[in-house]
């Protein structure tokens, strides 16, 4: 066992554990422990037994949902799981990329190995396997209405594990069979109840949701330093951010993250004063707005991580105490209502950037700075336009990830001959939240890149001291400032505004830790 490997079947796993899994060098391991042996075993052994007695099991001797009514063949039993990765390889739209693809392998192998799912240990070491060799399903993002469970996309993990679908492999798309070959591994014989056991959870929307969790929990802090640095660029007042004031009203994350702006502020060392009494909401209201996502972290942790730690497909083998349980843990609801809670809390970070970065642009509310923070010289401020089309731009990208939080748990549909006649939409839910990151990133990056813009023109004026500023804040105007050049004449920004979301994405900056 390597130091650094994640062990699946010994403990709870975490949404981190999930991000770090999503890297490629990130190695995950099966745990040596007794019990989760026993339980893994005993499984296996309890269904070969009833498969001989002759029992009836949903999806082993039966057709799958409306066709539970259909008895299958003893012939035609170990046919059946085949039948199921196959009939469902009909996903469309764009695919998950290698990190997204990475996560769902976790995630349906953090279930499979709480041990009641009825699957081999084959199965499970060539689920671990494609991790280590980094061998990732291409999985097509849209077909899944998130009960029974991630039933499409799940499908084209099954298939990978047969030999019969395409993977991403040392950065081609190849067929799994041609993946395992080049790494010494055999494509499995899917077992009865495995291809069900696979397929029929909610992998897929758990996995998205951690990835969402971790984007979103960044982007909390971003918006937070994004805040200070604004505050500064207008001359904001720091009293809006006193530790007396938040002690009135006390949500613990929105105390947090007025913390956080005060000490960036460096407010008991140098407190600033505008000659406004108060500051425009964006700014004066922003650890309230910011401390709504804050305040909500560990409630979606809670739901996600208990998602994440479950076992989530149907039916439930216990094999130890000898039960075959006919349920619905497939039915993605709570991964639903964390993403659908997400969306909002996300895209109200969007708007407040916005709003942040409209008052930068505008001479009228911006202090004392130029029109749309140009840096021109007096001769040529009439042809240069500095931030203009930048807060445009930020405008379109808020407009579409507010319409992006419709909750989509709401949208249920009967399908399946009506046999999934209540649904959770939650894949729907965790790709939107998606969508609305990508968004409030791009907002996020173009309202950074404008702050810093406005505290090079502060600081070069003689309004600002560079060395009064906290060294983490410092640190990071350094940063930005060495790639992004004063805008002194107008120039295409797009090049600048997609290495500082890269740079978001990768989590750059280490941000209050």
């Amino acid at each position: 066992m390597t130091n650094s490997a994640i062990i699946f079947g010994e403990g709870r796993l975490s949404i981190e554990d999930i991000v770090r899994l999503a890297e490629p060098h990130q190695q995950a391991e099966l745990s040596s422990d007794n019990g989760f042996h026993r339980r893994i075993d005993s499984a296996v052994a309890f269904l070969d037994q009833l498969l001989k007695e002759d029992g009836v099991i949903y999806g082993v001797t039966t057709g799958y949902g409306d066709s539970v009514t259909v008895g299958v063949p003893e012939e035609l039993v170990y046919e059946l799981p085949l039948h199921l990765t196959r009939f469902h390889g009909c996903g469309l739209g764009e695919h998950f990329d290698h990190k997204q693809g990475r996560a769902i392998l976790a995630a349906r192998l953090a279930s499979l190995t709480q041990g009641y799912s009825g699957v081999s240990w084959e199965l499970l070491n060539l689920l671990t396997a494609m991790l280590n060799h980094n061998i990732v399903p291409l999985i097509p993002q849209e077909g899944s209405v998130g009960a029974s469970g991630d039933l499409t996309p799940l499908s084209y993990v099954a298939g990978a594990l047969v030999g019969e679908r395409d993977v991403l492999f040392n950065g081609k798309q190849c067929r799994s069979d041609e993946a395992f070959k080049a790494c010494g591994l055999t494509p499995i014989k899917l077992r009865p109840k495995e291809g069900l056991a696979v397929m029929n959870g909610t992998a897929v929307m758990t996995a998205i949701a951690c990835l969402a969790y971790d984007r979103a929990a960044y982007a909390a802090r971003l918006s937070t330093r994004i805040t200070a640095l604004s505050s500064l660029a207008l001359k904001g007042n720091s009293h809006h951010f006193d530790d007396i004031l938040f002690s009135v009203k006390p949500h613990p994350g929105q105390q947090q993250i007025a913390a956080w702006i005060r000490n960036d502020l460096n407010h008991h060392a140098h407190p600033r004063n505008s000659h406004r009494l108060q500051d425009r909401y964006s700014i004066r209201c922003a650890p309230h707005v910011i401390g709504v996502l804050q305040d909500s972290l560990p409630w979606l942790r809670q739901m996600i991580e208990n998602e994440l730690n479950s076992a989530n497909d149907n039916p439930i083998i216990d094999g130890e105490g000898e039960h075959v349980l006919h349920g619905g843990h497939f039915y993605g609801g709570h991964i639903a209502m964390a993403m659908d809670s997400l969306k909002p809390a996300v895209a109200n970070l969007a708007d407040l950037a916005d709003r942040q970065l409209a008052s930068l642009v505008d001479s009228r509310y911006n202090n004392g700075l130029p029109a749309n923070l140009s840096a021109s010289d007096e001769p040529r401020r009439f042809i240069n336009h500095g931030f203009k089309a930048v807060q445009i731009g930020a405008s379109a990208y808020t407009a579409e990830a507010l319409k992006h939080t419709m909750p989509a748990s709401v949208f249920s549909r009967s399908t399946e001959c009506h046999n999934q006649d209540k649904v959770s939409m939650g894949t729907i839910a965790a790709r939107d939240s998606l969508r609305v990151l990508q968004l409030t990133e791009q907002v996020l990056a173009s309202t950074l890149l404008a702050a810093i813009q406005g505290l090079r023109i502060r600081m070069v004026s003689g309004e600002l001291d560079h060395d009064s500023l906290p060294e983490s804040v410092r640190d990071m105007y350094d940063d930005i400032a060495g790639y992004f050049d004063n805008l002194t004449e107008d120039r295409p920004l797009e090049a600048v505004l997609r290495y500082t979301v890269d740079a978001i994405q990768q989590q750059r900056w280490s941000l209050y830790e």
